[in-house]
């Protein structure tokens, strides 16, 4: 008697799910090189200065490291980039920071989001990509220059503390909505993340309740109210 093969999981890792969250992240550090310049060209201080070229540097290095993955993997950073070019800015476009305080806090509570998203889809990839991808998104010490300024500023200034606490529950709203978008138009990735979190509840209230949960982590480190 023959016996019918087992059907693959339907979240079984492929390369073409690979490259499709390769060109996610490569996406998300391609902007990052650019928002950390134009953060760098408006920074109040030199060192301020200095240490956002700095960052931008490892962003163009992360962004070489998943280009050469993407060509192991048979694809090109071209191809792979295109499905999500202006997938995110979205988020510069409806809300355009105001000042330097505003900058700081959508880079690291608005697009911290991203890189939630990014590490459950890793979840789900081969372990080669996967660990990739997580080297990608440990923290390259942005956070901390973040955390370190802001909390010394609104400690000064409450008033200054209130509106970032607002800025901040506007951005990570207008991001929630934006990664509903990115995962209804492309069913591969939201597979992954459906596969990541298991559960009863709807994707998308499984999916918003890890990312709340993530902001307020962040929003506690900076000291502002959730």
């Amino acid at each position: 008697m023959t016996v019918a093969p087992e059907t693959e999981p339907e979240t079984a890792p492929t390369p073409d799910r690979a490259l499709a969250v390769l060109g996610l992240l490569a996406t998300s550090e391609m902007a990052a090189f650019s928002r950390l310049a134009g953060d760098a060209d408006v920074a109040p201080l030199v060192a301020d200065r200095a240490e956002l070229c700095r960052l931008g540097g490892v962003a163009a290095e992360r962004l070489g490291r998943l280009s050469a993955r993407i060509a192991e993997l048979g694809g090109s950073l071209p191809d792979a980039v295109a499905p999500f070019l202006g997938a995110y800015s979205d988020l510069d476009a409806r809300m355009p920071a105001r000042s330097w305080w505003e900058r700081l806090v959508k880079a690291y509570v608005g697009f911290g989001v991203e890189d939630d998203v990014a590490r459950l889809l890793a979840e789900g990839l081969d372990p080669t990509t996967r660990a990739l991808v997580l080297d990608v998104l440990d923290d390259d010490g942005h956070a901390a220059f973040v955390v370190e300024r802001v909390t010394a500023a609104t400690a000064a200034d409450p008033v200054l503390a209130s509106r970032l606490a607002l800025w901040a529950r506007r951005l990570v709203g207008e991001a929630l909505g934006i990664v509903q978008q990115i995962l209804a138009d492309h069913p591969d990735l939201r597979a992954l993340v459906d596969a990541a979190l298991p559960g009863d509840a709807p994707l998308q209230q499984r999916l918003f309740a890890v990312l709340t949960a993530e902001h307020t982590r962040r929003m506690g480190r900076l000291g502002l109210t959730a």
